[in-house]
């Protein structure tokens, strides 16, 4: 049953409800005219706004209050409960939000409130009449958009080397690669959208180098655009295979919305696939290839599965999952040679293939970075403000690598929330606001029934420790190093994960 037919849940709003049920921070779940409604209460403050997140519709309910923010359960996403604006990616647009109105002990949820237009804060005293913006990823988009959000009326031109608008990256190997998703879910925005935000969005632009002098960007047309400010957001490229036959037709790699309409014309003429990479985007791409009844088979060098990310329990329970539903591993070596039919690996296998994918890692695009001048650390470095080295130009993204605060070491985080959230700083940084980006790093992976939500960051762990049922999909693992809790994976336990977010903000928040 579909949530526009099923019966709503919980009460009706709007013929009241006791205050004497509504307890602070416990949210109740009930409706208005059909829309599900969450309503809560701080102290003698009474809020009201729509149930379900604005990315991938989860049930708000089910998430965590903090403050005056509820979380996503799923992804994380952060809505204001006085105004349901989207305060965190991965939601971009805003919840609906209802007057509420206490007459006695009896509680009324009334008319749904039009959202509020901000307006700069008159205390920016330098705001940029330009920002160029390169890249059209997930940082630039989300820097974008924050702009005009935050109320800013100045020319915004986004760079996109991408023929098609920016969207909803995770998706090309999950559920748009599965066939589960249409190929209209994948755009975040339409070009319309653009437009009417008076976003210059240049599709298939390729910037040739950056004057940091003259402050322009010039393009490989010739063109260029003047700047006040600049996000560098140019985000990362995939390794590139250097074997015999890496460069033939049907052997792809997975970025963009091309790549994975490419893999997928060549996955429906296609019986079997060697997919070369055994770490996230190699096997949420071979679960679903699988989900197209293709045979499957994995190369990796290691020994188990993600074991440098997830440790040897989880990526053994991982690989297991895979072998379940019929994948066939090759761990502990690579491909040497391929050709129309076959892959050939080092340990003298040979493997038929009609398709191959490979996804081996990807590497920052900091051509652009290295020309400017910026300082480089393995990324573009930048400050707390997501400022590099070169007054007036940020970058965020694939590409920043920036001091945490947690471990007081530079880190540089290749995932999709973690580029929005940086888009977003940057984006008011630009402004003048001066906002220290204290993300705590948050991603997720789907594999067949298997959903793994990840926060924190592990570059480097030496225990682990997992409390639940690992074959029973309900578990919390934790990952230490010298004793310090780094990051922590749930799986089936949202609120979970989000406790361990807000325990890793407070732990920032008493450092100095």
């Amino acid at each position: 049953m579909s949530e526009s037919t099923a019966k709503p849940s919980g009460p009706d709003f709007t013929e009241g409800v006791a205050f004497s049920n509504i307890s602070d921070n416990e949210p109740v779940l009930g409706h208005v005219h059909g829309e599900p409604v969450l309503l809560t209460r701080r102290g003698d403050e009474l809020f009201a706004i729509g149930n379900r997140c604005t990315h991938y519709d989860a049930p708000l309910s089910e998430g965590l209050l903090v403050g005056d923010t509820v979380r996503c359960p799923w992804h994380h996403a952060c809505f204001s409960l006085r105004t349901g604006e989207a305060l965190r990616a991965p939601a971009l647009d805003p919840v609906s939000c209802w007057r509420v109105e206490q007459q006695g002990g009896t509680v009324y949820v009334r008319e749904k409130l039009e959202p509020a237009r901000k307006q700069l804060p008159a205390i920016l005293t330098d705001v940029p009449r330009a920002i160029v913006i390169v890249g059209g990823g997930a940082a630039g988009s989300a820097a974008a958009e924050t702009l005009r959000r935050e109320g800013y009326d100045g020319g915004i031109t986004l760079l996109s080397a991408d023929e098609s608008v920016p969207c909803d990256r995770p998706k090309l190997s999950k559920s748009y690669l599965a066939g589960v998703a249409s190929e209209e879910s994948t755009p975040l925005r339409s070009l319309e959208f653009y437009r009417e935000q008076g976003i210059d969005l240049k599709l298939g632009a390729h910037v040739a180098a950056i004057d940091t002098v003259n402050r322009q960007v010039q393009l490989a047309n010739g063109n260029r655009h003047a700047y006040d400010r600049l996000l560098l957001a140019t985000g990362a490229e995939p390794v590139r295979l250097d074997v015999p036959g890496a460069g033939l037709a049907h052997v792809h790699y997975l970025r963009t919305l091309a790549d994975s309409r490419a893999i997928i014309d060549q996955a429906l003429a296609s019986q079997r696939a060697v997919v070369i990479g055994a770490s996230f985007i190699g096997l949420e791409v071979a679960a679903s290839l699988r989900k197209r009844k293709l045979d499957v088979h994995v190369v990796g060098p290691e020994a188990c599965p993600m074991e440098k990310i997830l440790g040897v329990r989880v990526g053994s329970y991982i690989r297991k999952l895979h072998e379940q539903r019929g994948v066939t591993f090759h761990l502990g070596t690579k491909a040497v040679s391929m050709d129309e039919g076959t892959v050939v690996l080092e340990n003298g296998e040979t493997l038929e293939a009609d398709l191959v994918v490979v996804g081996v890692g990807v590497k920052p695009a900091i051509a652009l970075a290295e020309q400017a001048g910026l300082a480089l650390d393995r990324g573009v470095k930048v400050n707390e403000y997501l400022e590099s080295s070169v007054p007036g130009i940020f970058a965020a993204g694939d590409i920043a690598r920036w001091p945490d605060r947690l471990t007081g070491e530079g880190i540089r985080v290749e995932h999709w929330v973690v580029a929005q959230r940086q888009g977003q700083t940057a984006a008011r940084n630009m402004l003048g606001w001066r906002e220290r980006f204290d993300a705590i790093p948050f991603f997720w992976t789907r594999q067949y029934n298997l959903g793994i939500a990840y926060v924190g960051h592990a570059e480097r762990w030496d225990q682990v420790e997992i409390d639940g049922q690992l074959d029973k999909q309900d578990c919390t693992i934790v990952y230490r190093r010298g004793g310090k809790k780094l990051a922590v994976a749930v799986v089936n336990r949202d609120v979970e994960g989000l406790r361990a977010e807000v325990e890793f903000e407070r732990e920032i928040a008493i450092i100095e």
